[in-house]
């Protein structure tokens, strides 16, 4: 029976993307030496917002989502990120694959609050696998096997890596999401008023008193 072990050995931003998207590249070894026919993997991407330090900056950045710094023993958890499914080809030792990882941009979400909150250095990630593995043994014929569930793999992605992939997709844009009572009140000032852009719409609600900070 196949001993599948998983590593993660470089991250990368997916070529010719239609939307932002990331690539893992993960390496899967069978120390066994037995072929793999194929595998069904199921792969559960998390950050683990623990795993690192943080500056001043970012702890104000990020006290909306986690709370006074002096709450982040409780408030620090992990958040997932994206959940994947690979079909993995046939092999016999090793293989590489990749994993890919679709990116939001919506404030909505955990994930990219907190990614946006960060400055600099490392997002760290860890990599759940499981799934089903179809393998041929010995004198047996094609058998069938699961992937245990403590098969996992960490990686620390460049925060730079996620910025830069999101200022090419969105070059000065942010993306808010709002409730459709509370855009149908903008889209009725804006027309009213024959405001040009959204941008002016909200500079000038900014605009009025009591709205500076």
């Amino acid at each position: 029976m196949p001993d599948l072990h998983f590593q993660v050995e470089d991250v990368a931003q997916t070529p010719n993307s239609a939307v932002p998207q990331l690539s893992f590249k993960v390496r899967i070894t069978n120390p066994e030496r037995e072929p793999v026919h194929s595998i069904g993997l199921r792969v559960q991407i998390q950050i683990e917002p623990v795993r690192r330090r943080y500056s001043q900056d970012e702890k104000l950045r990020l006290k909306e989502q986690f709370g006074e710094p002096e709450q982040w023993s409780k408030s620090l958890h992990p958040l997932l990120w994206a959940n994947a499914n690979v079909n993995v080809a046939g092999f016999t030792g090793d293989t590489v694959i990749e994993v890919p990882v679709p990116c939001t941009f919506d404030f909505n979400v955990a994930m990219t609050k907190y990614i946006y909150g960060l400055q600099s250095g490392e997002l760290p990630t860890s990599l759940l696998f499981s799934g089903t593995v179809f393998y041929a043994g010995a004198g047996i014929g094609l058998q069938v096997a699961q992937i245990p569930w403590d098969r996992e793999a960490s990686y620390r992605v460049p925060v730079s890596l996620w910025k830069e992939m999101m200022d090419r997709y969105y070059p000065n844009i942010r993306v808010l999401t709002l409730r459709r009572e509370t855009f149908d009140r903008l889209y009725e000032i804006k027309v009213q008023n024959n405001i040009a852009s959204w941008d002016e719409v909200l500079e000038r609600m900014l605009d009025l008193p009591g709205a500076k900070v």
